[in-house]
């Protein structure tokens, strides 16, 4: 692979601040997500005003005093250090990393712009309020500035909607290993959300898919939660992943219907069940159901009527973030790239 310096696109692409969600105003339309969260086209860099507050900003002083490099020419007397080190670029400044020995380029952010960086990236609809460690993962992949560690933690520990959404945690039995698969969609989780309320399109459920070697998760509004729509739905996911080996489902009554009997059959699919005992046997599944009905709480507008139409930009947030249990996001594992 390429290891040069690469950087996040669309730095320096033109952007609004009328393209940008205000804090206002519910980011609930497509218009409102085109520039999404991790985006740096968010922070609108065209103009003098980003530079101009990168220079003037006390706390980014001692960086700017320590770049070894500007618009790729080394500057004279600088000696070029290990990561971390600091450039400049069309004269804006810019941190040089290391990730797994690949060097990665973090744009500066002044203390006038953070808050922008930390609404897209938590409190906008494609951040989907995740958590501190996802939230700090997504903001350094692409930005940086003094104390932003700290910063997220109390930009998330003080998001209204988190504190009234987040449940506490509870003690939970202990999980039942499965054997670890390394093969995309080879095992794969399912289960139902539901019902809830009546979306206007008239979805009560959702059939919650999870892929157990990538950790990347398909969630489907369903009208009704029955063995013929649930049947369909797999068939259409096959048609885009393949068919697995191993299906893990509860013992739910349309998981172990007949119809499903039948079509894990023709197909050649293992049905595995979590015991009625200890359901926690399938731990993956049922913290993604958490995470997303959590993330549907704290997003979903007032009347409830619209969760349905907010699911796709829900599992962009899940799976463009590394999961801890991989080190690397959904889309990196399924396709190469974030």
């Amino acid at each position: 692979g390429d290891h040069g310096k690469r950087s996040g696109k669309g730095v320096g692409t033109q952007c609004t601040e009328e393209d940008i969600v205000g804090e206002q105003r519910e980011p609930h339309t497509e218009q409102d997500v085109e520039v999404g969260a991790n985006d740096p086209r968010a922070l609108d860099t065209s103009g003098v005003s980003f530079g101009r507050a990168q220079v003037n900003d006390p706390l980014l002083q001692n960086a700017r005093s320590t770049v070894v490099e500007v618009n790729g020419v080394p500057v004279e007397g600088s000696t070029k250090a290990t990561c971390p080190y600091f450039i400049l670029r069309n004269d804006l400044l810019y941190r040089v990393t290391s990730d797994e020995g690949q060097e990665i380029e973090q744009l500066v952010v002044p203390s006038s712009y953070t808050r922008k960086v930390l609404d897209f990236s938590h409190s906008h609809l494609l951040g989907g309020h995740l958590g501190v460690e996802k939230t700090q993962e997504r903001v350094l992949r692409r930005f940086f500035w003094p104390g932003v560690y700290e910063e997220i933690k109390r930009y998330c520990a003080s998001c209204p909607e988190c504190q009234l959404s987040s449940p506490r945690p509870k003690l939970r039995a202990p999980l039942i290993p499965l054997p670890i698969v390394d093969v995309p969609f080879e095992r794969i989780g399912m289960d139902l959300v539901g019902p809830l309320d009546k979306s206007a399109r008239g979805h009560q459920y959702i059939l919650v898919i999870l892929d157990y070697a990538t950790r990347y998760p398909e969630a489907i509004p369903m009208r009704k939660a029955n063995s013929q729509n649930i049947a369909k739905e797999l068939v259409h996911v096959f048609a885009r992943v393949g068919i697995p080996k191993e299906i893990l489902t509860d013992q739910g009554t349309p998981f172990v219907s007949r119809l499903m009997r039948e079509l894990c059959k023709a197909l050649s699919i293992r049905t595995l069940r979590t015991s009625v005992y200890h359901p926690q046997t399938d731990g993956l599944v049922e913290r993604f159901n958490r995470t997303l009905k959590g993330m549907l709480r704290k997003v979903v507008s007032r009347d409830g009527k619209d969760w349905d139409l907010l699911l796709p930009y829900l599992l962009f947030a899940v799976r463009e973030v590394p999961q801890s249990s991989t080190g690397f996001s959904p889309f990196e594992l399924l396709y190469g790239r974030h």
